[in-house]
């Protein structure tokens, strides 16, 4: 059986659903596939869906800013198309500690050339604002059966705060409502379906639209069909590195990706973390290698940071990774936390959940063209592109209609306009050939 649309999308995650709704907005025909059984039901479902804006980067952070108005007016950005339940963003703040590896410095330039509210906290200001916070500073990170592990601190820090962040309550539920969203607007999706091969026809004609190039892309699943379009977006998350030597694509990348295995600890939050007013503050912790986030009914997440210290899971097949929590990471991640936070209670047993991130070299993310015409890419996201998901739909949208209307991206890259801030994002800054960023963190927070 052969179906053919104007577009296929490889992978319904948070990412591959944005696209697919953004595309569909458009008017075109999408196709969308994944091996799991629902929308978001594979890397997503395990992301700690944080919004902040702390990148290395002005596009970054214009990038991070613009997805979280989307956020913020979640169902006017579905059209009022999708019915409840809806994911829901949680406005607690993100408090970045100031650490040599990020400086705030840095940061608050970056925010005020794009307009991001933001306090910078020393360290009085940030012990009167968080009372349960030890503001010590240990940095490096270390592990935690090093011999100078519980040192006392070297010094105290600052943070920089801003009140915009939060996080948003279930990653799985984001990706089904854009899915939803799509559908309303003519796409499909097409749930345990795997891809067994990518080929091409070329006879590309620059001036005709979609519907008219003389370029097929046949890809096999194995449900027996044969799927055919001009354009394809592998948006497969873990899976994208295989699906690219499949497609024949990915020689002239300077930028690559491999799955790397984590986990996110969930405990309790500290007794007084949470006010009558409202949640905690979210914090990020590079001095010690961590991250925390409250949520609601007094539970907390508690991630790492890829501190030096401790090794990376690095996988070859996605499909095997152990997707259970493990003592010694759970350990590892809320020790850390608890030297933060020194009222955060250690369960004897480890709970929380266990993902796979798309990492690629400098931990930023490839939306992009490729070597082979009508191939695109939404990879590497690393484990911190959640919060930019509803933007990435139009971003890949204005790459797509750009470059099959004849633009040369990898010479002049393609613009985006933020529709709600109005900033412009070079799209050449995600680009496959782009120089590695010597800023990166090299860690979850990019």
């Amino acid at each position: 059986m052969t179906t053919v649309s104007d577009v296929l999308i490889v992978g319904a995650g948070v990412i591959g659903s944005s696209i697919a709704l953004e595309l569909a907005r458009a008017g075109h025909s999408v196709r969308v596939v994944d091996k799991g059984p629902g929308a978001g039901h594979g890397s997503t479902s395990a992301s700690s869906a944080v919004i902040r804006f702390n990148y290395s980067t002005q596009t970054g952070v214009a990038t991070s800013w613009e997805a979280a108005q989307c956020w913020q007016s979640w169902s006017e950005h579905l059209g009022g198309k999708v019915a409840e339940p809806l994911a829901k963003f949680y406005r607690c703040g993100w408090t970045f500690l100031d650490t040599p590896v990020a400086p705030a410095e840095r940061s608050m330039a970056l925010f005020d050339a794009c307009g991001v509210p933001y306090e910078y906290l020393d360290a009085a200001a940030l012990a009167a604002r968080n009372p349960l916070m030890d503001v010590g500073s240990y940095y490096p990170p270390k592990a935690i059966d090093h011999d100078h592990f519980f040192d006392d601190a070297a010094g105290t820090l600052g943070a920089l705060y801003t009140p915009d962040g939060g996080f948003v309550d279930d990653p799985r539920l984001a990706a089904a409502n854009l899915a939803d969203a799509a559908v309303a607007h003519g796409a499909t999706f097409s749930y345990k379906t795997r891809v067994l091969a990518a080929t091409c026809e070329e006879d590309d004609d620059p001036a005709g639209s979609l519907r008219s190039r003389h370029r097929v892309w046949r890809v096999e699943t194995d449900r027996g069909e044969t799927l055919e379009a001009p354009i394809v977006v592998n948006a497969a998350g873990p899976w994208s590195g295989a699906l690219n030597r499949l497609a024949g694509v990915g020689d002239d990348f300077t930028v690559t990706v491999q799955p790397l295995r984590q986990e996110v600890a969930h405990v309790s939050a500290p007794p007084g973390y949470n006010s009558a007013d409202g949640l905690g503050t979210a914090i990020g912790d590079l001095d010690l290698g961590t991250y925390m986030r409250p949520e609601p009914g007094g539970g907390f997440l508690v991630g790492g940071t890829e501190p030096e210290c401790d090794p990376l899971e690095w996988i070859d097949d996605p499909d095997t990774a152990n997707l259970n929590r493990t003592p010694l990471q759970f350990e590892r991640q809320v020790m850390r936390a608890a030297r933060r936070l020194p009222e955060l209670g250690i369960p004897s047993q480890p709970r929380g959940i266990a993902g796979v991130y798309d990492v690629s070299t400098d931990w930023a993310p490839i939306y992009d063209k490729t070597d082979r015409p009508g191939f695109y890419v939404a990879i590497g996201t690393s484990g911190n592109q959640f919060k930019n998901a509803p933007l990435v739909g139009r971003l890949m949208t204005t790459l797509i209609t750009a470059v099959e209307n004849g633009a040369d991206h990898d010479g002049e890259p393609v613009h985006h306009r933020g529709e709600h801030t109005g900033l412009d994002i070079d799209l050449g800054a995600f680009s496959r050939r782009r120089p590695v960023n010597p800023d990166s963190t090299g860690t979850v927070m990019g």
